[in-house]
């Protein structure tokens, strides 16, 4: 599904001017919120899917700092994210008792990732699916950034499911080898070279975005796991996990539903495991 087009501040200019612009932007009340997203999804109201947009921009700015490691420039990452946050509007749904802003960071970094995959030039290395898992877990089981040994490599390639040879390889390819250290000619896209993105080992872009990648597959599958319970199972789980702040305690919620604390915890635990085993399925 593809996002609409929506008239917002555009990033081409100053980015600070830009930052400047969408904090002014004033912060929606949950009865604004929930109004405003009524409107677009029952009369296809766009002047209401706007201010919604609006009131998140800063939202994106403030996400998109946490993917400066990858030398790509913050305003393309901005400009991908509030695509991410227009379809979050889109799909957003105000009876189900989440704020926008707790939907929307999922979209965001998921367009923003996606953008990283085809810009950034590390990850082209990988250019099957089985390469990318196997890059994206690789230095997650690593125990330190030196290159591993014989025993590693088997223990790696037995956890991964792949052959040693494999683990081997993208080893190699990972250490930078066959990647120019300085931008080759006159490429404006090929400008964004390592050695002008020397970082700390912190946020080595790599171990980021192995992070991310986690979190993404995390998120992809948050919505599918809440679709697959019950209505009073999803109820407690988004009050009890998801809600943006004062969740609701186990006492709060045996009142709603007229039951025990103790067997309110009992429905949460299984809702939760039901949910790990969604998410982690499709994770693998």
């Amino acid at each position: 599904m593809t996002s609409f087009a929506l008239p917002v501040p555009s990033v081409a200019g100053s980015l600070e001017t830009y930052i400047q612009t969408v904090n002014r932007f004033p912060l929606l009340s949950v009865e604004r919120e929930r109004e405003l997203a009524r409107r677009y999804h029952g009369e296809g109201d766009l002047e209401a899917a706007r201010e919604l947009v609006l009131a998140h921009l800063r939202v994106v700015v403030a996400i998109s700092r946490g993917y400066l490691g990858y030398g790509l420039p913050q305003a393309d990452l901005i400009q991908e994210g509030n695509i991410g946050l227009m379809k979050a509007v889109k799909r957003f749904d105000p009876e189900r008792g989440v704020r926008l802003v707790s939907f929307a960071v999922h979209w965001v970094r998921a367009e923003i990732h996606e953008f990283i995959l085809r810009n950034w030039r590390i990850v082209k290395i990988a250019t099957t699916k089985a390469q990318r898992k196997l890059f994206f877990n690789l230095r997650s089981l690593k125990r330190s950034l030196a290159t591993l040994g014989t025993e590693d490599v088997k223990a790696v390639a037995k956890q991964l499911g792949v052959k040693p040879e494999e683990v081997v390889e993208m080893e190699t390819r990972l250490t930078g080898r066959d990647i120019a250290l300085e931008p080759a000619g006159d490429d404006e896209d090929e400008g964004f070279a390592p050695i002008s993105y020397l970082v700390a080992e912190d946020a080595e872009p790599g171990r980021i975005l192995e992070h991310e990648e986690t979190a993404r597959l995390r998120s992809e599958g948050l919505e599918r796991a809440l679709n697959g319970l019950d209505p009073r199972s999803r109820r407690i789980i988004e009050a009890r996990w998801l809600a943006e702040k004062d969740s609701a305690t186990l006492h709060d919620l045996a009142a709603e539903f007229g039951v025990s604390a103790e067997r309110i915890r009992q429905i949460e635990a299984k809702a939760l495991a039901k949910m790990k085993g969604v998410i982690g399925h499709q994770a693998a």
